[in-house]
Formats: structure tokens, C-alpha cells, sequence
């Protein structure tokens, strides 16, 4: 990964202090989708990392709930030849599901996703734009795993290190692009 290439994708990432509370530095990609040149070098690197980390992906599995890993999850997954599968808020899939509840840094949430997304033993990478706590990338883990898929990685643009969210994966693989203290 060329240093030039990843920081065209760093220099579109911009901060927003106090923002959504006193004290917390928010760091908002709008700016990297808004840039179609960044927006590709962005799905570039993240291709070029799967493809170089793992001979066969079935699926790409994406929050979509509050986050932005949907707007990353499907162009991903076309770039390499693939399905995409959404995680939803409860209430959002049709059909049967599956759900998991998880702690956030205010209160519960609820995840889920459709029973029959992934067939038992297929090989899937979660995808999101942060990870902060790791309550949420954890969920979808917790998912996963009751639909007995191997996740191979959980991958994410931004890492905020000082919340050591990526701890919280244990033993699952975990790679992202970028990361602020």
C-alpha cells in the first residue's frame, strides 16, 4: 500500500470537535464519499487487502444501521466478484432472522440479520467504518456465528485506538486503514 494512496483517503477524513457530545473528537467521513477519486483509492486499498489476505471470501457482511459500513460494504463486494449481506436494526429485515442485543455507550441496541444470508461454513469479512468500543462489531460477530459462518476479518476505515474496541474481537482477525488515538 503506497503512503501517497492512503493519504489521499487520511486527508478526506475530517474532525469535528465536541461533536455529538462535549469532549469527543468525531471523525467524519462525508468528505471521502463525496470525492470520487478518494471514494476509489479508498475501495482500492481495501480490495487490495483482501486480495492479498484471503484466497476465497463468500460474502461481505455490512451494518447497516447509524454507521456508514453500507455505503462501503457493496461497492467492496462488487470489486471483488461477491454478495453483499446487511445487518439491520430489528424490525428492518423481512422474514425470519436472527437478533442479537449488545451494550452501547448509551443505553441497548438491537441487531439482526435475515436466518438464510449465509449458508453454515461460508467464509465472510465484516465491514464498517469505525470502530470505537466494539459493542457493534462484536454483535455482528455474535451473528455470524449463530449462522455458523467463519468470519475471516472484521475491517473497518477507522480505528480510535484509546477505546481499545479491538480487544473486544479476541481472537478474530482485525485490520484497519486508519487509526487516531
Amino acid at each position: 500500500m503506497s503512503e501517497e494512496r492512503l493519504r489521499r483517503v487520511r486527508d478526506r477524513v475530517r474532525p469535528f470537535p465536541d461533536f455529538p457530545v462535549p469532549g469527543v473528537l468525531f471523525r467524519d467521513i462525508s468528505p471521502l464519499l463525496k470525492d470520487p477519486g478518494a471514494f476509489r483509492t479508498l475501495i482500492d486499498l481495501l480490495e487490495e487487502h483482501l486480495r492479498a489476505s484471503f484466497p476465497r471470501i463468500d460474502f461481505v457482511v455490512g451494518e447497516c444501521l447509524d454507521s456508514r459500513g453500507f455505503l462501503i460494504g457493496p461497492p467492496l463486494a462488487q470489486r471483488l466478484g461477491i454478495g453483499f449481506v446487511p445487518i439491520r436494526k430489528k424490525g428492518k429485515l423481512p422474514g425470519p432472522t436472527e437478533s442479537v442485543s449488545y451494550t452501547l455507550e448509551y443505553g441497548k441496541a438491537e441487531l439482526e440479520i435475515q436466518s438464510d444470508a449465509v449458508e453454515p461454513g461460508q467464509k465472510v469479512v465484516i465491514v464498517d467504518d469505525l470502530l470505537a468500543t466494539g459493542g457493534t462489531m462484536c454483535a455482528a460477530c455474535e451473528l455470524m456465528k449463530r449462522l455458523k459462518a467463519e468470519v475471516l476479518e472484521c475491517l473497518v476505515i477507522i480505528e480510535l485506538k484509546l477505546l481499545k474496541g479491538s480487544e473486544k474481537l479476541e481472537s478474530i482477525p482485525f485490520y484497519s486503514l486508519l487509526q487516531y488515538d
